[in-house]
């Protein structure tokens, strides 16, 4: 089991998301439960998801991010995730795989050591597990 101490978990938020459960909170405690600590952020400016991820290269041991719709269009994230030298894990609560067809695309694609589509909240504990069980590599 590797020992993840901090991963960052990014998560993006457009009006009108639905909101089923308490993100925050609830991602803490899955990590707490795997004896992990998280910091968690929430954001629907592009500019500061990027000013996260490179805040992260200082500290993470592992990023979790959910980029939204900037997956299909934004280049300015692609390069922040670019300079990650630990696992990056990409979460979707849809399966972006199976709906429009704009959605299919990814400018993450190949940057991500693991990928969860359409598990819901469910995706982010299961990223975590991948982390925390050494699936991530490095």
């Amino acid at each position: 089991m590797r020992t993840i101490k901090g991963p960052a978990i990014f998560l993006a938020q457009f009006a009108g998301d639905a909101a089923p459960f308490n993100s925050l909170d609830s991602i803490g405690k899955w990590a707490a439960g795997l004896g992990c600590t998280v910091r968690c952020r929430q954001t629907n400016h592009e500019g500061e998801f990027v000013d996260w991820c490179h805040d992260a290269l200082d500290w993470a041991d592992g990023v979790v991010a959910n980029p939204a719709a900037w997956t299909h269009y934004s280049w300015a994230i692609r390069d922040a995730v670019e300079l990650f030298t630990v696992p990056f894990v990409e979460v979707h609560l849809s399966n972006v795989d199976e709906r429009e067809k704009w959605r299919r695309f990814s400018v993450l694609e190949g940057l991500s050591a693991a990928r969860f589509v359409g598990l819901g909240p469910e995706g982010y504990r299961k990223a975590l597990e991948f982390l925390v069980q050494g699936d991530g590599g490095s």
